[in-house]
């Protein structure tokens, strides 16, 4: 997923318990979910700045040869001023962009 173009708020703001608990009827297991996918999303925008950030990887090991690269602050820059995991993991819980399911609540209304 595009994380660029995500329309999550950069800053904290307050939501609706209500509102988070309505498709899983548990706010518990909301932010259970919402959790989850913050970490699947730190992971991927982890391993997408490595991946950026190592085309500027030295070979050598000297101090000397250690400067700043600007492009490399730039895509630093960047990836800092995305929103937070957690703030476009909850933006797409309340969207509906996640998918999820209580394996344990299939086992109860299978048994009824």
């Amino acid at each position: 997923m595009d994380y660029k173009k995500t329309t999550a708020p950069n800053n904290t703001v307050t939501q609706n318990i209500m509102e988070l608990c309505e498709d899983t009827g548990n706010i518990y297991e909301s932010v259970a979910i919402i959790a989850k996918r913050a970490n699947q999303i730190s992971v991927d925008l982890k391993t997408e700045l490595s991946k950026k950030l190592q085309e500027f990887a030295s070979t050598s090991d000297n101090l000397d040869e250690v400067f700043e690269n600007r492009e490399q602050i730039e895509i630093s820059r960047f990836y800092e001023k995305l929103p937070k995991p957690s703030l476009i993991a909850t933006q797409e819980f309340r969207e509906g962009k996640v998918y999820f399911r209580n394996p344990a609540k299939e086992i109860e209304n299978a048994d009824i």
